[in-house]
C-alpha cells in the first residue's frame, strides 16, 4: 500500500502526481470525489503530463494528454477526442482513510 496525500492537497478542481519506484500515476479531485489512474496514455504509452501535476485541460473539465490533445473523462477515464478514442486510462484502485489517498496495489 502506499499513501499518495491527502485530499485537501489537490485542489478541487485539481489534479496531482505521483512516482513509485518506476511506476507513475495521478490523482484528480473533483467536486469533492478522487479518480486516481495510471499515468500512461493509452495511445503512447507516455506519460499525460508536461509540466508537474497538470493533468487537466484548460478549464478543468477533461483529462488531457499534453503530447497529442487527447481528452478523457474524468470519471472513468474514457477518451472522448484524439488518437486514442474509445481507449480509457487505466485506473487504480484506492480508499480514502482519514482524508488520505491510499493505493491498494501497485503492480
Amino acid at each position: 500500500m502506499h499513501e499518495l496525500c491527502h485530499i485537501k492537497e489537490i485542489s478541487d478542481p485539481g489534479s496531482k502526481g505521483f512516482k513509485f519506484a518506476e511506476q507513475s500515476v495521478f490523482a484528480v479531485h473533483l467536486r469533492g470525489e478522487i479518480y486516481v489512474y495510471r499515468n500512461s496514455c493509452p495511445h503512447l504509452g507516455i506519460e499525460l503530463n508536461w509540466q508537474e501535476d497538470q493533468f487537466l485541460d484548460y478549464d478543468d473539465s477533461l483529462i488531457q494528454c499534453t503530447t497529442h490533445g487527447a481528452l478523457f473523462i474524468i470519471e472513468n477515464g474514457h477518451c472522448v477526442a484524439g488518437p486514442c478514442m474509445g481507449k480509457a486510462l487505466e485506473p487504480i484502485p484506492f480508499h480514502v482513510t482519514n482524508g488520505m489517498i491510499v493505493l491498494r496495489t501497485l503492480d
